[in-house]
């Protein structure tokens, strides 16, 4: 455990329950307005609506400053999400820190950047960017990009290639020709004195490069092949690219196939020796196995082919813990004493269980961004596989294998369960509003198993979500028509314990306006039989009363 994170402490009138405490994160399951585009209002859901019912039910926050965003018009996600879950603190995310290392100047400053501007005046090669072009704010900005970009020109840069990944997942599916119009306004104006900044290549972020928890290495190969080889189908540029995809795919731009530019004498932007290549993107579950493919020596995962000598950086460090990637422009947020450290230095059992989509939130995200188990003698990791077929086609996903295997687990002495179901977050993202309204009752039929696996087990279970995004499936145009959305909400996400054993006022809650997901760990610790750790934001259970309305455990005068 951390040197400076006191112990956890007996919580002065709550005992642990018999059974484990489960909490459940219903990913992208948000309370929106009820109305057409609402598919966790229009799914049927009674054991979600029973358990709201509930006086133990609340509402919390789970976007911007409440969750250490920039500002309350920073849409939540899942691994801001997981941090506050598991942290139970408020932490400046990697938004916000890249933003203040920008406006500081402190970015520019750092031995880093130095050597990557240094690296290209010497060798003549191009300093190469990748990363998502959009302003979602979730994985990256296009402002921090642009940033970069002009601090190069600043500094004697001759030769810029941005290789950039559409959206469509964060922000509006078929908005990348803005950005993309955007970027290649500042290319033009910065390509003065002799400077040469162009687009070299892209493709969707969910067909190239952004993999995450080796789901699928191949978007891995196919953005190499582009970015690095610049083999690919090419077009003379980015806006020329879109446009002919739109209209062969029919598709939005985080499914986009990959494209590289090219002129008369070949592709424009190949990555080769003597290169710098900063990946733009702060967020680090997508960017954990491209940093991997420009690092490790070795690589099973796909044919990489010869890999280029260049100079390669992260916009932070994506793993404290594997050390991915070892160069990175600012420093990732530190987050010690998590509850799963806190627990197992406690010596409590702990089981963390989600499909592939979202097994590293319930681990590393919730760990404080730490990958492997704190005790794993104490700590076991489950991860279902996830289907390789498109979301829309199974929107049910792992769920029933999910809880299949928590079911089984409530009597193998657990002290605390963690799980994610995917669907309502995952799905919610394809656009398609009916596989939405499916994935969320494939959500409660679940919660239904679970409510009554933890009556007979005797434990408590805790159910939120991490931020919303089926709860808004469209958007209004300035015209009064909608467009399908495929990011997440600002909503708020629901809170509800239930515990069969609870008697009288037993759960009664405390929510102040601003409660939000940080708040959820300290109740998990109560309701656990600890007291609130320093630092942590306090927990949602009023104090327990008698009949008398007398504090339980104040002396009476």
């Amino acid at each position: 455990m951390h040197p400076t994170i006191s112990p956890l402490l007996a919580h002065p009138t709550r005992k642990a329950p018999a059974g484990p405490v489960c909490a459940l994160v219903m990913d992208g399951v948000g309370l929106g307005e009820g109305d057409f585009g609402d598919a966790v209002a229009r799914a049927y859901t009674p054991t979600l609506d029973w358990l709201r019912g509930l006086a133990s039910a609340t509402s919390l926050l789970a976007h911007g400053t409440a969750v250490g965003l920039p500002g309350d018009a920073d849409m939540g996600n899942s691994e801001v999400g997981h941090n506050a879950l598991g942290s139970g603190r408020v932490v400046d995310q990697g938004s916000k820190l890249v933003g203040e290392a920008i406006a500081s100047g402190a970015l520019f400053r750092g031995a880093v950047w130095r050597d990557l501007v240094a690296r290209v005046k010497t060798s003549g090669e191009p300093l190469h960017l990748l990363g998502l072009l959009s302003d979602g704010n979730v994985h990256s900005h296009i402002d921090h990009l642009f940033a970069l970009l002009e601090r190069a020109a600043e500094e004697g840069v001759r030769r810029v290639r941005v290789h950039v990944l559409t959206d469509g997942r964060d922000v509006p599916g078929r908005s990348a020709l803005g950005y993309i119009d955007r970027l290649e306004g500042l290319l033009a104006a910065l390509s003065a004195d002799g400077r040469d900044y162009k687009i070299a290549s892209g493709g969707g972020r969910m067909h190239v490069t952004m993999d995450r928890y080796g789901a699928d290495w191949g978007m891995v190969a196919r953005g190499w092949a582009l970015h690095v080889r610049g083999e690919g189908r090419r077009f003379r540029s980015a806006r020329e690219a879109v446009e002919a995809l739109y209209a062969e795919t029919g598709g939005d731009d985080q499914f986009l196939p990959g494209f590289v530019i090219a002129d008369a004498s070949g592709p424009v932007g190949p990555i080769r020796d003597g290169s710098a290549v900063i990946l733009f993107n702060f967020r680090g579950d997508r960017a954990l196995e491209i940093s991997r493919a420009f690092e490790d020596e070795v690589i099973a995962e796909f044919e990489r082919g010869p890999r280029p000598d260049v100079l390669f950086a992260g916009m932070m460090q994506y793993d404290g813990d594997l050390q991915v990637p070892r160069r990175f422009l600012v420093d990732p947020p530190a987050i010690a004493g998590t509850m799963g450290e806190l627990l197992a230095a406690a010596g409590r059992r702990q089981l963390a269980i989600s499909e592939t989509h979202k097994f590293g939130h319930v681990t590393y995200f919730w760990n404080g961004n730490r990958s492997g188990a704190f005790e794993p003698r104490l700590e076991t990791y489950v991860e279902i596989p996830s289907d390789a077929a498109p979301l829309e086609q199974r929107p049910w996903m792992k769920a029933a294998e999910i809880t299949d295997r928590v079911l089984a687990e409530l009597a193998s002495g657990y002290d605390f369960i963690r799980m994610n179901l995917a669907n309502g977050d995952m799905v919610g993202h394809t656009g398609d509003l009916r596989a939405t309204i499916m994935a969320v009752e494939a959500v409660d039929l679940c919660l239904a198993r679970l409510v009554a696996g933890i009556r007979r087990a005797k434990g408590v279970l805790v159910v939120t979500a991490d931020h919303g995004n089926a709860d808004q499936m469209f958007d209004r145009r300035g015209d009064g028509s909608y467009q399908a959305r495929t990011s997440h909400s600002l909503n708020r996400v629901p809170f509800v314990i239930f515990d069969p054993q609870a008697r009288g006022d037993g759960l009664r809650l405390q929510t102040p306006p601003r409660a939000g997901l940080a708040n959820v760990a300290a109740t998990c610790l109560e309701l656990l039989g600890f007291a609130t750790p320093e630092g942590y934001e306090p927990s949602l259970l009023a104090p327990r009363t008698s009949r008398e309305g007398v504090p339980v455990g104040a002396a009476l005068c």
